[in-house]
C-alpha cells in the first residue's frame, strides 16, 4: 500500500481544478505587484496568464510521468526521503527543461522579441517553476508519510485486534476443560454419597454443561441467562458440600438485562470453593449482588486453604483476561485481611 502513496497527489482527480486555481493565484498577483511594468515586459494578459499556466500544468504533469519509476524504487529500498529527495530533483531539472521551451517559444517565436529581451522573463518564470515545484513535492511528501502513517496505524490495529482475537480464544480454550474436570469431581462424590439424587444431579448437570457448549463462544450474555444457567450450578455444589457452603444470589429483575462474560460467575464461585475451607464447622458464604454503580460483586468470606497458596489462580486470571480483551475494563480484586472477605467487582454494561 505504501508504493502507491507518491501518486496520490500528482494523480489526483481534481489536479487541472487545483493547476488552473494556482495560475490565477499567481497571475493576480505579478498583475498586482506590476511585474510586468516594473521589468518593463511587453506582452499581451492572455499570453502572460497562458505561459504561467502552461508552465504550471508541465511542473505538474512533468512530476506525474516520472512517478512511476520513483514509484518502483520506493518498494525496494528502507530510507525512502533519498527516492523522494531524487524525484523532487529530477522535477526540477525537467521543469527547468520545460520552462526554458515555453517562454522561448512565447517571446522569441511568437511575439519575435531578441534574446536579451527574453532573459528577464526567463528568470522570472524559472523562479516561479522552481518555487512551484518545490510548492508540489513538499505537498507530495507530506501526503505520502501521512498515508504511511495511516496504513501503519491500521496495520497495528489490525496485528492488535488479531492478537487479541487470538489470546480470548487461548483464554477461552481454556473453561470447558476446566469446567468438567471440576464438576465431574462433584458427580463422583455425589454418586457415592447419595446415588438417589444422581439422576437429577445429571440432569442439572447437563444444563450447566450444554449451557458452556452454546455460550463459551459468546463475548458477552445477559444477566439473565447467566442466573438460568448458574441456578443448577449452585444445586450441583449444595450437594457436595450440603451444609459447608452457602450462596445468596441477590439481583433485582431490572438488572438483569446488563451484560457481563459467560460463566464468570461459576468460575469466581468456583475459584472461591477452591482457595478457602468449605466445610460444616466452617461454612463458606457467598454472596453475589449488583451495587449502585451496576457492577456485579461477589463476596466470600476468607478462610484460605494453606495448599493453595501458590496457587496460578486460572479461573480469576481467566476473567481478568477476558474482560480486558472483551471491553478494555478492569475487574476489580479486593481482600481485606481485618474483615475475612474477599469480593471480586464485575463490570456489566447495557
Amino acid at each position: 500500500m505504501l508504493c502507491n502513496a507518491p501518486a496520490i497527489m500528482f494523480t489526483h482527480r481534481l489536479r487541472y481544478l487545483f493547476i488552473l486555481g494556482l495560475a490565477v493565484y499567481t497571475y493576480l498577483n505579478t498583475v498586482l505587484c506590476e511585474v510586468y511594468k516594473y521589468f518593463n515586459i511587453g506582452i499581451e494578459w492572455y499570453y502572460a496568464f497562458g505561459t504561467i499556466t502552461m508552465v504550471t500544468l508541465c511542473i505538474w504533469e512533468g512530476s506525474r510521468l516520472l512517478e512511476p519509476g520513483f514509484q518502483k524504487r520506493l518498494n525496494t529500498v528502507k530510507n525512502k526521503v533519498n527516492i523522494l529527495i531524487l524525484f523532487f530533483i529530477a522535477g526540477g531539472v525537467l521543469t527547468t527543461l520545460l520552462t526554458a521551451g515555453i517562454v522561448f517559444l512565447v517571446s522569441m517565436v511568437l511575439h519575435k522579441h531578441s534574446f536579451a529581451e527574453t532573459v528577464m522573463p526567463l528568470k522570472l518564470n524559472l523562479i516561479y517553476a522552481w518555487l512551484a515545484n518545490l510548492l508540489f513535492h513538499l505537498l507530495n511528501a507530506i501526503m505520502f508519510y501521512f498515508t504511511e502513517y495511516k496504513t501503519k496505524l491500521v496495520e497495528a490495529e489490525s496485528l492488535k485486534i488479531m492478537t487479541a482475537q487470538a489470546e480470548l480464544q487461548l483464554v477461552k480454550s481454556q473453561i470447558n476443560p476446566h469446567f468438567l474436570f471440576n464438576n465431574l469431581n462433584v458427580l463422583s462424590a455425589l454418586v457415592m454419597k447419595n446415588t438417589g439424587e444422581a439422576n437429577r444431579f445429571i440432569e442439572e448437570f447437563s444444563k450447566v454443561f450444554r449451557y458452556i457448549l452454546n455460550n463459551h463462544d459468546k463475548e458477552l450474555v445477559d444477566i439473565k441467562t447467566e442466573l438460568n444457567y448458574i441456578k443448577p450450578y449452585i444445586f450441583l455444589l449444595q450437594k457436595r458440600f450440603a451444609e459447608g457452603l452457602h450462596i445468596e444470589v441477590n439481583i433485582p429483575e431490572d438488572k438483569e438485562r446488563f451484560y457481563i462474560i459467560p460463566a464468570s460467575l461459576q468460575m469466581l464461585i468456583e475459584n472461591a470453593i477452591k482457595h478457602n475451607i468449605v466445610s460444616k464447622s466452617r461454612p463458606l458464604h457467598i454472596d453475589v449482588h449488583v451495587n449502585g454503580s451496576n457492577t456485579l460483586v461477589v463476596t466470600n468470606n476468607l478462610q484460605l486453604r494453606e495448599s493453595v497458596d501458590n496457587s496460578t489462580r486460572i479461573g480469576l486470571n481467566n476473567i481478568i483476561k477476558r474482560y480486558m480483551l472483551v471491553s478494555g475494563r478492569q475487574v476489580e480484586v479486593h481482600k481485606d485481611d481485618e474483615a475475612f472477605t474477599d469480593t471480586v467487582v464485575l463490570p456489566a454494561s447495557n
